[in-house]
């Protein structure tokens, strides 16, 4: 049982892991670009024009509710609202290390 109980907890830490570096690698992904726009960049369009990073947030967002209010395209639309909301926080110099600290302070 101790060994199961082992297994199954190296299984949660790889997924986590795996999770937290998708998300880790979008933050660098938006820096980078911040730092060393890419021309012709989706990423870097996003940047520089905040209106069109709002707007898709917010088309995003709505898409998601709507996915899995019929259930279908769920995680492609997930994946596009994490992707537009990181570029939409680093545009306006929204660091995840700030989120990450107001999240601790509102663990009960």
């Amino acid at each position: 049982l101790k060994r199961l109980r082992n297994i199954w907890t190296q299984k949660e830490f790889l997924l986590e892991f795996r999770m937290l570096s998708a998300l880790e690698n979008l933050f660098k992904l938006a820096r980078e670009r911040k730092e060393k726009p890419v021309e012709g960049s989706y990423t870097n369009e996003l940047l520089s024009n905040k209106s069109l990073s709002k707007s898709k947030v917010l088309e995003e967002i709505n898409e998601l509710i709507e996915a899995v209010e019929k259930d279908t395209n769920k995680i492609h639309e997930a994946a596009d609202v994490f992707y537009h909301l990181i570029i939409y926080l680093e545009a306006h110099n929204i660091k995840i290390e700030d989120i990450e600290k107001e999240l601790e302070k509102r663990k009960k």
